[in-house]
């Protein structure tokens, strides 16, 4: 315990050091900080980013049109209803994810920097993206990894990844569920000296603007204009931020950003006895709300990934959709692609239902699949930790306990999350983390009003509604 306290005593100055930037200077009040300076700090342009990039074996991805899906959408919309459908196939990055790009500009810094090597705490993607940027910079790795239940019990989605970062040559370190992964993160970054190749810092979040900037730019050469609509599968929110960013840097400012998470309401994510009775290692409700009402959550001081700022809309489905329309996209579509990046189809199919022909509907990524992803895999193990699994309506849905798949695609039903009781939740944090007797200044209500995609008219009603209780 005595150890533990030291460590976290000191992670402020350690995570200064491993991830290179000093936030204070961004700070301008217990509230307020300037979110665009932080992100402009590396001092890469987007073309910077782009070339670094594709010396790194990542992005210009295939935009797909989905003619079948879409063909099927229509087959039971009304009249003139049935968007388009079209998808980024991200599955074609390095590692198989749009994580790829997060990870090549955390390794680009980590070799212009001096570090001789890189840390990341994550049990997914991520983890597998790093180890395979870092093989190609010939920078030493290290994966942090949450793996097992206390039974030593892994989920096959994370113990697939393990294999995958120890095939790029990263050592990885695995961990049961609980708050270790981050001190131990935080150990090895001070005993190694390495970086942090956190999620949440401005050039990891940076590295996804070029795909909102390729997705714009795809549908401008493919139909003539920018796509209606984006769904972005959500959950720490760095998808939905920089592929936003991206898209607004590229002229698409009246895109509708949709993110999509599947909903594991009744779950705890730091529960041993929940950990592998969700299925989805991310992409889900457990982050995707917490991060979006509380970004500064994260392993960084100031996080990048701020999906308030930037969502019109959160929808969320069942698992038994996601694992449906999985299905689907490989039988109609011919893309066998994993059911995590797959949460945004999902959503996709079900907002395409209620939009006119006219109207795009962009799946901003996929990710690859094999033997512990796979969707077959992951309902296999459902059923050997005792979740029910059968087809039938997918609204009777339990997380954890029940899964069911749907019969028809008519049956994908996707459903909106209050946006307006996630901005108030967000204010409240934000003011509960000031100083007792802190009053938000004019500069602050403009902040907040900038991250949560309100007005400082709205705000301030906020906040008169929190403090009368």
């Amino acid at each position: 315990m005595a150890r533990y306290q030291d460590v976290m005593a000191r992670k402020g100055e350690i995570m200064k050091r491993a991830l290179g930037m000093d936030y204070a200077q961004f700070e301008r009040s217990p509230i307020a900080f300037d979110y665009e300076g932080m992100m402009a700090a590396h001092g890469y342009s987007l073309d910077d980013i782009r070339r670094i990039q594709r010396a790194a074996g990542v992005g210009g991805t295939p935009l797909l049109e989905l003619r079948n899906i879409t063909d099927l959408v229509r087959s039971y919309a009304g009249s003139g209803h049935g968007a388009r459908i079209f998808v980024k196939d991200e599955a074609a990055n390095m590692a198989g994810s749009f994580k790829d790009r997060r990870a090549s500009m955390s390794i680009h810094v980590a070799s212009e920097w001096g570090y001789a090597g890189v840390i990341a705490a994550t049990s997914g993607n991520y983890g597998a993206a790093v180890a395979s940027q870092a093989a190609r910079a010939g920078l030493a790795c290290i994966i942090c990894q949450e793996t097992f239940d206390s039974r030593h019990v892994g989920q096959p989605e994370i113990v697939e990844k393990s294999r995958l970062c120890e095939a790029f040559g990263a050592e990885v370190v695995q961990m049961t569920v609980g708050p270790e992964l981050f001190f131990h993160m935080l150990e090895l970054l001070e005993q190694t000296g390495y970086l942090s190749a956190s999620l949440y810092s401005p050039f990891g979040v940076s590295g996804i603007e070029t795909l909102g900037a390729e997705l714009a730019e795809d549908m401008i050469a493919a139909t003539g204009a920018p796509p209606t609509h984006v769904v972005v599968t959500h959950a720490g929110g760095g998808n939905t931020t920089g592929t936003a960013r991206g898209l607004k840097r590229a002229g698409a400012v009246d895109t509708q950003i949709v993110s999509a998470s599947v909903d594991l309401s009744g779950l705890h994510m730091a529960s041993d006895t929940d950990f592998n009775r969700k299925s989805f290692t991310t992409g889900h409700t457990g982050f995707g709300v917490p991060f979006a009402t509380w970004p500064d959550r994260a392993d960084v001081p100031r996080n990048a990934a701020r999906s308030l700022r930037y969502m019109d809309r959160y929808l969320t489905v069942t698992q038994g959709e996601v694992f449906y329309v999985t299905e689907a996209l490989s039988k109609l579509e011919g893309l066998e692609r994993g059911p995590s990046g797959n949460t945004a189809m999902a959503a996709a199919m079900s907002l395409a239902h209620e939009l006119p022909h006219d109207a795009t509907v962009v799946v901003q990524e996929t990710e690859y699949t094999g033997a512990g992803k796979h969707h077959w895999s992951q309902l296999a193990f459902a059923r050997e930790q005792g979740v029910e699994v059968r087809a039938g309506d997918p609204a009777e849905n339990v997380p954890g306990s029940v899964i069911v798949v749907p019969e028809r695609p008519e049956q994908i039903q996707a459903k909106d999350f209050d946006l307006a009781r996630m901005r108030r939740s967000y204010v409240r944090n934000a003011l509960s983390h000031a100083p007792e007797g802190y009053e938000p200044n004019p500069a602050d209500i403009v902040f907040l009003a900038e991250d949560t995609n309100t007005t400082p008219a709205t705000v301030e009603e906020i906040i008169a509604e929190l403090a009368a209780g």
